[in-house]
């Protein structure tokens, strides 16, 4: 099975909440850690303590614009892959951008799965890889368009659904605890029954029809495995 996107840590620096919001939850689910930062001086200083995989850039910041950051990550030597992410979309910001030390520039508004897309063909220029296809027999979770399907048959999950069918496959076989769950799904202290829900209305929706593939161990937790 390929554990992708495991490991691999960006940073996202927009001023805009509804953008950092909507991009966190994106990579997030897309198997990222993810931290965001509001101006250019914090993104400076989480590069240098952190050293992330990659940066989502956006050019208008309240202390210091983008290129002005990309040129001192350039300047220090050794900077990460850049993505520029702004409203500014003439051609001579674009080579200001890629002249610089970008890599890339998306131009708002976005797409989620293009910008994510984009994401992943950088980190694999950059030599790390890039979330792909998980597989336990016949279902199949495509980490790019977060999309399942069993059988060849497409499963509608909502985001809950997914993180955790991820986070069960990326442990195939291995039994995963409540309290493990409820760490890496949501990351609040819910109550264990809020788990025995989800998994419920997963495996509603996944083993329906099929042999079982979501199973529990009484005591323990639950796993996704063949038999």
């Amino acid at each position: 099975m390929q554990r992708t996107g495991e490991g691999q840590y960006l940073l996202v620096v927009d001023d805009e909440p509804a953008i950092t919001e909507l991009l966190s939850t994106t990579l997030d689910l897309a198997g990222y850690t993810v931290a965001t930062v509001r101006d250019g001086r914090a993104a400076l200083a989480s590069v240098q303590e952190k050293r992330p995989d990659l940066v989502i850039l956006d050019v208008m910041l309240p202390d210091m614009d983008g290129f002005t950051v990309c040129r001192r990550l350039t300047e220090r030597g050794d900077p990460p892959p850049v993505l520029f992410l702004t409203a500014r979309g003439s051609i001579e910001d674009t080579v200001t951008g890629l002249r610089i030390g970008g890599d890339d520039y998306v131009t708002k508004p976005f797409h989620v799965l293009e910008l994510l897309a984009r994401v992943q063909a950088l980190l694999r220029r950059s030599g790390k890889a890039a979330p792909g296809i998980l597989r336990s027999a016949d279902l199949s979770l495509d980490e790019t368009t977060f999309q399942a399907t069993r059988a060849g048959r497409p499963i509608d999950l909502t985001p809950t659904e997914y993180k955790l069918l991820r986070y069960l496959m990326l442990n195939a076989g291995q039994v995963m605890t409540k309290e493990q769950i409820l760490q890496h799904v949501w990351q609040h202290d819910f109550s264990e029954g809020v788990v025995e829900k989800l998994v419920s209305r997963l495996r509603h929706k996944v083993d329906a029809g099929h042999r079982p593939l979501i199973h529990t161990v009484r005591g323990f937790g639950y796993r996704i495995a063949e038999n």
